[in-house]
Order: C-alpha cells, then structure tokens, then sequence
C-alpha cells in the first residue's frame, strides 16, 4: 500500500530551505543486506551520499536495526522521491 506523504512534504516545504541537511532514520529487520541494501537505495538518489557515514544501532533484542543518515538534499522533489523509495523497500519497517 502506498503511502501519501503530500501533507507531510507540504509541512517540510514551508519549513525549510532548499538545500537543506535533512536526517533521515531507516529501521527494518536485522538482516545481513539491510545496511548495505539501504545505502545503495540512498545513494541512488543523493548521490554526493558516503555510506561510511551511516550510523548504525541495533535494538535492545537485536531483532532490529536502526539507520540514520545525515543528508544534504537539494529539492522537496528529491526528499519525496528519497522517502517514497524507502518506504515501499520490502525490508524497511519505518521512516523517519
């Protein structure tokens, strides 16, 4: 099912200016893929993107890994395109 993040995006908008550092947290089931899978999903879309700068946590359980990365994106364009290609990745639970 695909998300709407219209309202959302139109809140981020007015919020800030572009281009804007934008922190984006990635959680999904703790896979051996998962970090490398998301990097590459990311780096598709921002491509000045260092893979090395992902921070990484496990959950308290380790059934879960939590990523967060410290993004330069230029355009609500690119940050819409960016969450709508995470959120509908079969191994990501949430983005934030």
């Amino acid at each position: 099912m695909a998300v709407d993040y219209t309202t959302a995006f139109d809140r981020i908008e007015q919020m800030l200016e572009f281009p804007a550092h934008f922190p984006i947290k990635i959680m999904g089931a703790r896979v051996d893929e998962f970090a490398q899978t998301i990097a590459e999903v990311i780096a598709a879309h921002v491509p000045e993107f260092d893979p090395a700068s992902l921070d990484i946590k496990v959950s308290s359980k380790g059934t879960y890994l939590s990523l967060t990365a410290d993004l330069q994106v230029q355009s609500r364009v690119q940050l819409e395109t960016l969450y709508r290609a995470l959120g509908e990745h079969p191994l990501v639970k949430v983005v934030l």
